[in-house]
């Protein structure tokens, strides 16, 4: 079987007994980065000495039959850098290969950058959504986070610290500088850090440079708190300004809450002229 396993994202500490036991037993370990997990494997104290293939973002698409074909008659240990397998990191296209052959594929829990830092940041928790890396060109960037700008629950990306000062400006810019925004820097490890604030505030901290793993909890948008036939108003002064009415009832939809079917045709009525004696 193909197994998944997690692995500690800073703190060796938190490497389960059953991590270690899979990698005791391992005779093939598919592993992002081999020398990564030659340091894991003697930071553990595993004697082991398995099979190790790289797997990682630029040969996937070619080793992932390859490793499911592997699977059919032995185990093999899937390993990122850090935290789950597939998870912003390599693993999909194999989980994906031994879907189709019929494999069985089996995971070993363990540490998230995305549950910590979700977890230690100090805003909702109820409802989140993993957005990964932002794209590196700005322009990319802002359209990314344009999308995102009514996204009702809390958002969380992965981010370079070199990007980071760019992103939280783009974010102050696209989600509003009063945002809540909680940057989390090293998580577990010694140098550990959460700066909360919002994100025009984080810009100005950030600039001064930051090192480290980074990741971003953004609160989620809330609605405006709108009632329904000022919200028809809205919509009609965006169709004198030009807008095309099904577009300004999707805009005044997504500002609001109100559903833009609802919209559109109560300010269609309000457009139809009067009729009477």
């Amino acid at each position: 079987m193909i197994i998944l396993a997690a692995t500690p994202i800073g703190n060796l500490g938190d490497a389960s007994p059953r991590l270690v036991a899979a990698l005791e037993a391992a005779e093939i370990i598919a592993a992002e980065d081999t020398r990564t997990t030659q340091r894991l494997l003697a930071g553990l104290g595993v004697v082991n000495r398995p099979r190790l293939i790289a797997l990682h973002d630029h040969n996937e698409k070619q080793k992932a039959a390859e490793i499911a074909e592997l699977a059919e008659t032995t185990d093999v240990v899937v390993l990122s850098d850090a935290g789950m397998p597939t998870v912003s990191d390599p693993g999909f296209g194999v989980v994906a290969a031994a879907a189709e052959r019929g494999v069985p594929v089996t995971a070993i829990p363990g540490p998230s950058a995305v549950v910590t830092a979700l977890a230690v940041s100090g805003l909702p928790t109820d409802r989140f959504t993993f957005e990964g890396f932002l794209p590196r060109k700005p322009g990319e960037r802002r359209a990314a986070l344009a999308a995102l700008a009514r996204e009702p629950r809390t958002m969380v990306f992965f981010e370079s610290p070199a990007r980071l000062a760019a992103s939280l400006a783009d974010m102050a810019g696209a989600l509003g500088a009063e945002r809540r925004v909680a940057v989390c820097r090293e998580l577990t490890k010694f140098y550990e850090e959460v700066r909360r604030g919002t994100a025009a505030e984080l810009v100005a901290w950030a600039e001064a440079g930051v090192r480290g793993e980074i990741c971003i909890v953004v609160e989620g948008a809330v609605a405006a708190q709108v009632v329904f036939p000022d919200a028809v108003t809205h919509v009609l002064d965006l169709v004198r300004e030009g807008t095309r009415l099904k577009d300004a009832a999707t805009e005044v939809a997504r500002q609001t809450g109100h559903p833009s079917r609802e919209l559109y045709q109560a300010a269609l009525t309000a457009r139809a002229p009067a009729t009477g004696p």
